[in-house]
Formats: structure tokens, sequence, C-alpha cells
């Protein structure tokens, strides 16, 4: 098999590689002088199963074109099997119509990359499981949960640990890894009362004098979280710490996590650091390279990768 990595996350494309002991192909990836997006395979791929390493994060419709030229461009240099890999799925958020004459984008975003010459996807952590039926090729969605699991282990006691749900759609991701470490279970439950009138933070559950751990799949703007550590803290827990799959973290959101209750926010590396997440003193990223190079190996050698999540 090959790898190809494009050049949204090239650090975990190499960690991956590594982890592999396969050197990463040859390819330039570059723009003209307009911006428009070139791509050149500089190995034969002719035959061969070809695995594609791109996150579709900020700038999102930039990386988004590389990812669809370079499958473009594998398919025309007759490659048997050509599979996506994307760490953070972007768009996955408008996943459905949120009103009148709105777009269902990430069922756009499935169509293309399966015309662009992708014959699979893996994933990690989509947003909505519901994602996985707007392609008409295989996907494989894994799960962070045993990545989390692992650190949390290391670094807490879990008799103390009370896992949160940080609204009530995140109630099954925070079920499971609940479950994974036999620890009880709270959820924040906010709502906006009238117009105008900011969130109210219920939290239910008896969170006091508890290490309470947030648990979600997406931190962009990171205000949610922080009032949730917020709330928690008001509620009598001992501290608080978040693990979040992908850290989107825009705008003033490391700031905003910097000056919030949480002691530590925990992402995986599905999505580039910035060098404000680099230098923060409570943000740290733990790699999901050995997962995904686990999985890319059980595809290419046609194994179950279910084996994973356990």
């Amino acid at each position: 098999m090959k790898i190809v990595a494009c050049n949204s996350n090239r650090p975990l494309a190499e960690a991956i590689s590594t982890y592999l002991n396969l050197p990463l192909t040859k390819a330039l990836i570059r723009r003209f002088s307009d911006m428009e997006v070139f791509v050149e395979i500089q190995e034969n791929v002719r035959g061969e199963d070809v695995f594609v390493v791109q996150s579709t994060s900020y700038p999102a419709n930039d990386n988004l074109l590389e990812l669809l030229v370079t499958l473009d461009a594998l398919k025309r240099g007759s490659a048997r099997r050509v599979t996506a890999v994307i760490p953070y799925f972007g768009y996955a958020r408008q996943d459905r119509k949120s009103g009148p004459r709105t777009p269902i984008s990430a069922k756009l975003v499935a169509n293309l990359i399966t015309v662009a010459g992708a014959n699979r996807v893996l994933t990690l952590d989509l947003h909505a499981g519901q994602i996985q039926g707007f392609f008409d090729i295989p996907l494989d969605n894994l799960y962070s949960a045993p990545v989390f699991v692992k650190d949390i282990k290391e670094r807490y006691d879990t008799n103390e640990v009370m896992i949160i749900s940080p609204d009530v759609g995140g109630v099954v991701r925070a079920r499971g890894l609940a479950r994974r470490l036999d620890a009880d279970l709270a959820i924040i439950d906010k709502r906006r009362e009238r117009a105008g009138v900011s969130e109210v933070m219920n939290v239910i559950g008896d969170v006091s004098e508890r290490r309470c751990i947030l648990v979600d799949d997406i931190v962009d703007s990171a205000g949610t979280l922080c009032n949730a550590a917020a709330a928690l803290i008001g509620h009598g827990a001992k501290s608080v710490a978040a693990y979040v799959t992908h850290g989107v973290l825009s705008g003033g959101a490391v700031a905003r996590v910097a000056s919030s209750p949480i002691e530590s926010l925990v992402a995986t590396d599905s999505i580039l650091a910035t060098e404000a997440v680099r230098v923060s003193h409570n943000i740290r990223q733990i790699s999901i390279a050995p997962l995904m190079a686990e999985a890319i190996l059980s595809i290419s050698e046609e194994r179950s990768v279910s084996r994973l999540f356990d």
C-alpha cells in the first residue's frame, strides 16, 4: 500500500507512516499564482492500495479541494483502490436542514469525495452518525474513546471521576466513555429561558467533590464547554477537565479556555495545532496516529476494523 499526505496535517501523516514503517509517497501539492490547486503524484501508483491523509479543517475549503484534486490524480493514475483518510470531517455540522432553503452540506461533500474517486472513507468521531449514510461507498468511523480511556486511567483515580456530557445531544458519547471507565455520568442541561436572556446551565446529577471530565466531539468557540465547567464548579465539583476529539478552537477559543475553570483540555491531533494551542498552559494534544495506522493496516489487509473499538 501507499500513503499520500496532503497539507492540512502533515505531522499526523508522518506519524502514521512512521508507525507503519512505510515512507510517504512522493507527491507535489502546490498552488498556482491565482491559488488554484495543482497535484502531481511523483511515484507509480498503478494497481496500488492508496490512502490519502487529509483533514478538512481550517482553511476548510482549500483543504477539501486539495483532497478532491488528489483523489482525482490517483484515480487517473490507475490506483487499484483509494481510501480518503479524513481524521476531521469538515462540514459535518451541516448534516440536516436547519431552516427553510438551507443546504445539507455534509451530503454535498460526501458526493464530491465519491465522484472525485474515493473507493472508501476512513474518519474519526463523525459529528452525526447518520453522515455514514450520506456516502454510497464504504465508510469506517473510528472512535477516540479507547485513546481517551488510556489517558484518563494514566492521570486520574477513576473512582473519583465523573463523566459529563456538555449537552443532551452528547449523552450517548459520554455514556459510552463512562461505561468503559466504570464511572458515573452527569448531564448539563442547557437552555435559554427567553430571548435576550443568557443560557441557564442545569446540572443533572450530583457532581460535588468529584473530578469531572467533560466529553465532546468538537470544540470550536469553547463557549459551551467553559460555561459548563463554571456550572460544575458552582455545583461543588472538585475539578473540571475536558476531552474533545477535534480541537477546532477558532477565534478567541484558546484565551477563553485559558481563563476558564478547565484545568486541562485534551484534544486529539486530528487537526494540526496552532501556535496558540501549542503554547497554551491548559491545552494539550494526544496522538491518534497509532489508531489511524492500525485501521489503515486492517483495511489494506481486509481485516476487521471494529476490533479497534474494544
